[in-house]
């Protein structure tokens, strides 16, 4: 095989990494009840004329298995950390307990679970697509090099299988990453 097109899968199978890694990485701000210190990490925060992510103005713990606490690096950032999170997608609630914010978190409704679902289904085909079209742009290429007489039609059928195939390993891989994450949001 050409070195042409070792170039291309390695490529490819970069980019499919990095989709299958973006999806967990969403699936990670999908919370599931359970307190974990990533929940928060895309609230920005105003500080000083600029958003920040909260990470970068407090320090975030977990209490206990249902309670974050948030402690603000600069005390007079209190309420803004607070008011941040209150106005935030995430439906939370903190208390302010001195210089440090207690965020309970609510236990979760079947139907909360249900639309989680449904979210991390439409997460996952946006996964899916991103993956199919690595593999059409690949195909492309290779379409494009067998007109400029770069690789013969042989290798280019050999490359599109193992695109596909690579294709394939990397659709069950955010398959297996969707079954984990739904059974993860439905245990009670």
């Amino acid at each position: 095989m050409s070195e042409l097109i070792e170039k291309l899968r390695k490529k490819s199978e970069d980019h499919m990494h990095k989709s299958l890694e973006a999806l967990k990485a969403e699936f990670i701000k999908i919370r599931t009840g359970r307190a974990h210190t990533s929940l928060l990490d895309h609230i920005m925060v105003p500080y000083y004329g600029s958003n920040l992510p909260i990470n970068q103005v407090a320090n975030i713990t977990v209490l206990d298995p249902r309670t974050l606490g948030v402690t603000p690096w600069e005390k007079n950032m209190l309420t803004t950390v607070e008011k941040a999170i209150r106005d935030s997608d995430l439906g939370l609630n903190p208390t302010n307990v001195g210089n440090l914010l207690r965020i309970p978190l609510p236990p979760m409704t079947e139907e909360r679970r249900r639309e989680l679902v449904k979210i991390v289904r439409h997460e996952a085909e946006g996964a899916r697509v991103a993956i199919r079209n690595i593999r059409r742009d690949a195909n492309h290429e290779l379409k494009t090099w067998v007109k400029d007489k770069k690789i013969s039609e042989d290798e280019e059928r050999g490359a599109e299988e193992k695109t596909q195939k690579l294709t394939n390993d990397y659709i069950a891989k955010i398959d297996l990453v969707l079954k984990e994450k739904e059974t993860e949001l439905m245990e009670v």
